[in-house]
């Protein structure tokens, strides 16, 4: 049961090189940004449990009571490894009232919390009474993996609060950071909140979120790059949201259509990716100004 309050925090990210090849078996390179998503969670007294999503303007509560009949569609025995079945959603948006009329923000962001809450809390056999305030300085829509690090901040939370890890922060620490064996549990009921939310992402957002620091992503192989420069990188915030889902499934569908032209163009920006990879390298144990026409 959880006694405390919990806070934690996950980075958004920049993929640098491989955006959407990634998502078909190619080479990604990722790094963090310092702009991060922050979750508290309270412990209730009242037997209900409650999200406050203020960046969206939502704010949602429910008796635990009317969310046990739930758990029958989440068995303990359910590997983080099961993606979300159509069964499972369906049920999620039948409880919450969820219809094509809700906003596709709000209505994801609570799929992804009761997805998770559930499957994670079926674990350690009760529904844990809290109160979860979420804020993030990532827009949403705009491509930084402000998904990823609420899926992240959820998976984290709940872990630790339903008692599956420990929670690595002491009362007298500013920060901690949970053990690596942790962040691949958290990593991977992670991926589980993308996939309720984008319905088949790459895995290289909630990689980077769990993870922090830059990366290699590949067919779910995460690889960490120690020696990195500091990159200083310019976002430019259009406002005009777009959704990963659409634009994913717009890839996939040129790739059935025109195989024989879009391979190619997959070939090509994974061989980027691992030019890149070569060239940062290079940069952090012997800086030259001629690894930045490269870059560019």
């Amino acid at each position: 049961m959880l006694a405390r309050t919990l806070c934690v925090s996950a980075p958004g990210k920049v993929i640098l090189h491989g955006e959407h090849a990634v998502v078909h078996g190619k080479a990604a390179l990722a790094v963090a940004v310092n702009l991060r998503t922050f979750l508290k969670m309270t412990p209730r007294d009242d037997g209900k449990v409650s999200v406050e999503l203020p960046n969206i303007g939502t704010r949602l509560s429910w008796e635990t009571a009317k969310l046990q009949p739930l758990l029958v569609a989440f068995p303990a025995d359910q590997a983080e490894s099961q993606p979300p079945s159509p069964e499972q959603i369906e049920k999620l948006k039948e409880f919450a009232g969820l219809t094509n009329a809700t906003a596709a923000t709000q209505s994801l962001a609570t799929l992804a919390f009761l997805y998770l809450y559930l499957s994670i809390a079926s674990k350690c056999g009760f529904l844990p009474s809290v109160a979860i305030l979420v804020y993030s300085e990532l827009p949403t829509g705009a491509g930084l993996g402000s998904s990823a690090a609420y899926s992240v901040c959820l998976a984290g939370a709940l872990l630790s609060g339903c008692g599956v890890i420990g929670y690595p922060l002491e009362d007298s620490q500013g920060v901690g950071r949970w053990p690596e064996g942790d962040l691949a549990l958290i990593n991977s009921w992670a991926f589980r909140g993308e996939q309720v939310i984008h319905g088949n992402p790459s895995g290289v957002d909630n990689a980077v979120g769990t993870r922090g620091g830059a990366l290699r992503y590949q067919s779910g192989e995460i690889c960490s790059l120690k020696s990195v420069p500091t990159l200083r990188i310019l976002l430019t915030n259009t406002r005009v949201p777009r959704s990963t889902k659409v634009l994913v499934a717009g890839v996939k569908d040129k790739i059935l259509k025109f195989p024989a032209v879009m391979e190619p163009v997959l070939t090509s920006i994974d061989a980027i990716s691992q030019e890149c990879e070569t060239v940062l390298e290079a940069m952090a144990d012997r800086p030259s100004l001629e690894h930045y026409p490269v870059l560019e």
